[in-house]
C-alpha cells in the first residue's frame, strides 16, 4: 500500500549530514616554494661535497657538474608534470596518471624512502657544524646523534601544527643562507682560488673509472629537493604557474652556487682533506682555510650557524614532503586511509607526520655506534630518489603518448616526434641517465641494495594486502557509472 503522507507546514525533517572532507590549505606562493625546495637542494652542498669527494677525489667538481645536467632534466620534467597535475604526490602522482595505481604506488613508496633518509641525513649533519660552538657536537657520536633525534622530534611537532607557520621560517632562513653562500664563493675566489692549484688537484687525484661513476651516482643526492615543491602543489596558489617559476629559480641558483663552492673547496684543501677531516662539514673547511684572519674569524661562526639553519630547513622540507606524499597516496587508496587523515584543527596529515618521523629516528640509531652510517645514508638516499626520478621521466613520456589532450600550462620544448607524438628530449635523456645510475648503485652498494629491496618488497606486500582488504584491483579503482576519474 502506497503512503500518501506529505510533510505539513511546521513539521521538522531530519536530513543526513554531509561528511566534510578536509583539504590542505592553499596558502603558499613562489617564495615559500623556492625556500622549501632550496632548503633541501641547497642544503646538500653542506654534506654532499664531502661524500662525493670520498670516491671522486679530484673529479668532485666535474662529477657535480655532470649531476647538475641531470638535475636540469629532472627539474624540467617536474615543471611540466606539476603544472599539468597540480596535486600532492610528485612522481607518484605522475606515475598513477601515466600508468596505473600499482606503478603509482611503486614510485611513491620509493620516494618515501628518499624522504625518510632526507630527514635523517640532514638532521645528522647539523651537529657537526654546530661543533664550532660546542666541540662534543662534532667529536662525540652519542651527543651528535642524540641532538639529531631531538631536531626531528622538534620539527615533527611544528609540522603537526601547520605548514603556514613553518614556511615563514623557511623563507627567511633561505634568503640569509643564499646571501652567505654567495659571499663565501666571492670571497673564496678573491683570496683562495688558484686555477693552477685546482687543475693539478683535479688531474693528480683523478679517480678510477668505477669511482668516477659511483661519484656521479652519489652526486645525485646533491640535487634532490625537486619533489618537495611538487608535493606542495595542493597548498600553492596558482600551482600551474608558480611551481614552474620556483623550479626555474632554483635551477639557476643551485647550479651557480654549487659550481662556485666546489671549485673554491679544491683551492682551500686537498681532496683527501675534504674527504676526511671535513667530510661532514666541508663548507666549514672552506671558511677555516681563509687566509685573512678577520674574515676567517667572522665566517667560521657564521657558516656554523647558517649551515645549521639551512640543514634544519632541509630536515623540515623532507618531513613536509613525505607527509604530503602519504596524504596523496592515502587519498587515492594506495595506502591505508589513516595516513591521509587530516587534523580537524590544524588541517595537516598528522598521522603520517608522526609515523615517518619515528622511522627517520630509527634510521639514525646506527649512528650512535659508527660514522659509516653517514655514508650509508647517502647511498640509501640516492636509491630512493633516483628510482622516483626515473618513474617521473617515464610517466611524463607516457602521458605525452597516452593523454596528449591534457592541458599543459608548462610544456617542455626540444621534442622528437615518434608516430605523431612529441616526446621531450630532456625527459628521454633523464630517464636513461637516472635508470643507469640507479642500477649502478643497486649493483655496487650492498647496504642500499638490501635495505632498498627490503623496503620496496615490504611496500608491495602492504599494497597487496590493503587492496585485497578493500576489494580493489591492483592496477586501478573501478569507476562508478558516469564518473570521470581524476
Amino acid at each position: 500500500m502506497q503512503s500518501n503522507w506529505r510533510p505539513k507546514p511546521g513539521d521538522v525533517t531530519l536530513r543526513p549530514r554531509r561528511i566534510k572532507r578536509f583539504r590542505l590549505r592553499r596558502v603558499l606562493g613562489v617564495p615559500a616554494l623556492f625556500s622549501a625546495g632550496y632548503g633541501n637542494v641547497g642544503s646538500s652542498i653542506y654534506y654532499a661535497l664531502g661524500i662525493v669527494a670520498l670516491v671522486a677525489l679530484g673529479a668532485t667538481p666535474i662529477v657535480l657538474g655532470i649531476a647538475g645536467i641531470l638535475f636540469i632534466f629532472t627539474a624540467l620534467t617536474y615543471a611540466e608534470g606539476t603544472a599539468m597535475l597540480p596535486e600532492a604526490g610528485g612522481s607518484a602522482s605522475f606515475a598513477r596518471h601515466g600508468f596505473n595505481d600499482a606503478i603509482g604506488f611503486t614510485a611513491g613508496w620509493a620516494l618515501m624512502l628518499s624522504y625518510i633518509v632526507t630527514i635523517s641525513i640532514s638532521a645528522f649533519t647539523i651537529p657537526p657544524y654546530l661543533g664550532y660552538f660546542w666541540a662534543p657536537f662534532k667529536e662525540s657520536l652519542f651527543v651528535s646523534t642524540a641532538a639529531s633525534i631531538g631536531i626531528v622530534i622538534f620539527l615533527m611537532t611544528i609540522n603537526v601544527i601547520g605548514i603556514k607557520e613553518t614556511s615563514f621560517i623557511n623563507v627567511g632562513a633561505a634568503i640569509v643562507d643564499i646571501t652567505t653562500q654567495v659571499s663565501l664563493v666571492v670571497i673564496g675566489f678573491i683570496v683562495l682560488f688558484n686555477p693552477v692549484v685546482v687543475f693539478h688537484r683535479i688531474v693528480d687525484n683523478w679517480p678510477t673509472v668505477d669511482n668516477l661513476v659511483l661519484g656521479i651516482a652519489l652526486a645525485s643526492i646533491a640535487y634532490t629537493g625537486i619533489e618537495t615543491m611538487s608535493q606542495m602543489a595542493e597548498e600553492t596558489k596558482q600551482p600551474e604557474k608558480k611551481v614552474p617559476q620556483a623550479l626555474i629559480m632554483m635551477i639557476v641558483t643551485v647550479l651557480v652556487i654549487f659550481a662556485g663552492i666546489s671549485l673554491v673547496s679544491l683551492s682551500a684543501m686537498t681532496p683527501q682533506e675534504l674527504a676526511s677531516d671535513w667530510a661532514r662539514d666541508p663548507v666549514a673547511g672552506i671558511a677555516a682555510s681563509i687566509p685573512i684572519a678577520l674574515i676567517r674569524d667572522v665566517l667560521k661562526p657564521l657558516i656554523a650557524l647558517l649551515a645549521g639553519t639551512i640543514l634544519l630547513i632541509a630536515t623540515n622540507a623532507g618531513l613536509i614532503g613525505i607527509s604530503r606524499l602519504a596524504f596523496s597516496l592515502g587519498s587515492h587508496k594506495l595506502v591505508p586511509a589513516a595516513l591521509s587523515r587530516v587534523h580537524p584543527r590544524f588541517k595537516t596529515p598528522y598521522i603520517s607526520i608522526i609515523l615517518f618521523s619515528l622511522v627517520a629516528i630509527i634510521i639514525l640509531f646506527p649512528a650512535f655506534f659508527t660514522t659509516a652510517a653517514f655514508e650509508k645514508m647517502g647511498t640509501l638516499y640516492a636509491f630512493g630518489s633516483l628510482l622516483a626520478f626515473a618513474f617521473s621521466h617515464a610517466s611524463i613520456l607516457s602521458l605525452r603518448v597516452r593523454k596528449p589532450e591534457l592541458a599543459r600550462p608548462f610544456k617542455l620544448g626540444w621534442n622528437i616526434k615518434i608516430k605523431g607524438r612529441e616526446l621531450p628530449i630532456s625527459a628521454v635523456l633523464g630517464l636513461i641517465a637516472t635508470s643507469t645510475i640507479w642500477i649502478i648503485i643497486l649493483i655496487t652498494q650492498p647496504y642500499s641494495r638490501w635495505v632498498g629491496i627490503i623496503w620496496m618488497v615490504t611496500g608491495w606486500i602492504i599494497y597487496y594486502l590493503y587492496r585485497r582488504k578493500e576489494h580493489l584491483p591492483l592496477t586501478h579503482i573501478p569507476r562508478k557509472p558516469g564518473e570521470v576519474r581524476q
